[in-house]
């Protein structure tokens, strides 16, 4: 079981976040982290974002996905509406970065998002959003609005003790790069683009 290890308040362009690391272990380098915006009544409804950790979109700005500008629009919303990202530590679809890079090889030669990771014998999607809840127990958050285009997401807690209040769109606009992306995001899994 997790539990909080650490908190501090840091501001960002976004506003100023209250961030709670949370893991099993004090030594754990790589807890999950949960960014709680100002003036949040968590008695009552939360917004809430379940966000995955993404190197590549996050910090180097790489265009083959959207979860650079999802991240920052997450920020934005919350620092503006109030509410809560919860951000997991679930690389790649939870692959890791270096079987990540190794399936953005596996791109270059033609095969999508989905087919590489199969053919390095990985799940398509492998990420968990059972810890997410965990956590939102832990604040005893019980009802939220999430912010999310992902049925996983949606189902994880429709099948938690969490209410549901509504989901809000999260979607980002194409580039040149990502557009096959998106639709196999759409098309595979689910995803609730209506933009494609």
């Amino acid at each position: 079981m997790v539990t909080i290890q650490a908190q501090s308040k840091i501001p960002t362009d976004y506003g100023v976040f209250t961030v709670y690391a949370f893991s099993e272990s004090e030594e754990d380098w790589t807890p999950h982290l949960v960014w709680v915006a100002e003036n949040i009544d968590f008695a009552g409804t939360v917004n809430v974002r379940f966000h995955s950790e993404c190197i590549t979109g996050e910090v180097f700005h790489s265009k083959k996905c959207e979860c650079g500008q999802q991240l920052d629009a997450a920020m934005k919303y919350m620092s503006e509406n109030g509410g809560v990202i919860i951000y997991l530590r679930q690389e790649g679809r939870n692959i890791g970065i270096i079987n990540k890079l190794r399936a953005y090889e596996l791109q270059e030669q033609g095969w999508d998002t989905v087919e590489a990771n199969l053919k390095l014998g990985l799940p398509a999607d492998g990420r968990n959003f059972d810890i997410a809840v965990e956590m939102l127990d832990i604040l005893k958050i019980k009802e939220i609005n999430l912010l999310t285009n992902n049925p996983d997401k949606i189902k994880c807690v429709e099948n938690s003790g969490i209410i549901l209040n509504s989901r809000i769109p999260l979607e980002i606009d194409s580039n040149e790069v990502n557009e096959s992306y998106l639709v196999k995001k759409k098309n595979y899994f689910g995803h609730l683009l209506e933009k494609f």
